[in-house]
């Protein structure tokens, strides 16, 4: 049974990829945070994300945890900010709800089915995620939400 404390259930809701991007195009408090790594996100992300990985892509070794990842969120980000948070398919994103839950963020959406989609172990789409849906996506991306500019931000 989970026994998460009150304050940090209320303070995380589910949402679906466009249910995200409705929040973000009628509420423009609503930032997007892309965890994905850096090589994720350069591919293609909703248009206006930030990157801030959980986990960082080392060739050879595979996903690493990002062990700045709450630091620079904090640096970057204040705590009561409307956040939508998003990975590949949902699972990483998650657990950043987690992490920023207990470091005092009260209005955190996970982005069920991401920037993929989620899958069932027969690899068949349980959840669309933010491509699948056709919502705008870019490669492209300003100064103010690449990881490295947001990252040296905490580092002042």
């Amino acid at each position: 049974m989970d026994h998460k404390p009150n304050d940090e259930r209320e303070s995380m809701k589910e949402i679906s990829a466009q249910e995200a991007y409705d929040l973000l195009e009628n509420d423009k408090d609503y930032i997007y945070l892309d965890v994905r790594s850096v090589p994720e996100f350069d591919a293609g992300h909703p248009r206006g994300a930030i990157n801030i990985p959980l986990m960082h892509f080392i060739p050879g070794s595979g996903m690493q945890p990002n062990q700045d990842f709450q630091a620079v969120v904090e640096a970057n980000i204040p705590k009561d900010a409307k956040l939508a948070i998003g990975c590949k398919t949902g699972g990483r994103s998650a657990r950043a709800c987690e992490v920023l839950a207990q470091a005092g963020y009260t209005n955190l959406a996970n982005v069920r089915g991401g920037f993929v989609g989620a899958m069932d172990n027969f690899g068949r789409i349980v959840e669309p995620g933010w491509s699948m849906l056709n919502l705008p996506v870019s490669t492209e991306a300003g100064e103010d939400a690449r990881y490295e500019s947001l990252a040296a931000k905490a580092k002042k």
